[in-house]
């Protein structure tokens, strides 16, 4: 009976290996996780990119322009991620 398993799986399943998630899906993996709170505030934050362990975000919503957005970063998003992920030394929000 042929398999309808497309050539990619069939890679995947001789290779018996799972790659690893990229630093850039395990930092949206933890903004995931705080962005409820986020959103609770009207608010949403998204990972722009990685770079040489910085992790540029961009606010949207009601954070644009909150005296907070700050706090919120440092406290709460760069807390976060750093906690979880070691390699991201920093923390950027940018326009």
């Amino acid at each position: 009976m042929a398999s309808a398993q497309t050539p990619a799986n069939i890679v995947f399943m001789a290779s018996g290996v799972e790659s690893p998630p990229s630093l850039a899906d395990r930092v949206r993996a933890v903004l995931d996780q705080i962005r409820p709170a986020v959103k609770a505030d009207g608010g949403d934050v998204e990972l722009v990119n990685v770079d040489q362990g910085v992790a540029n975000v961009r606010f949207h919503g009601a954070c644009i322009g909150c005296p907070s957005a700050g706090l919120t970063l440092h406290m709460g998003i760069e807390r976060a991620i750093k906690s979880q992920i070691p390699e991201i030394t920093k923390v950027v929000a940018i326009d």
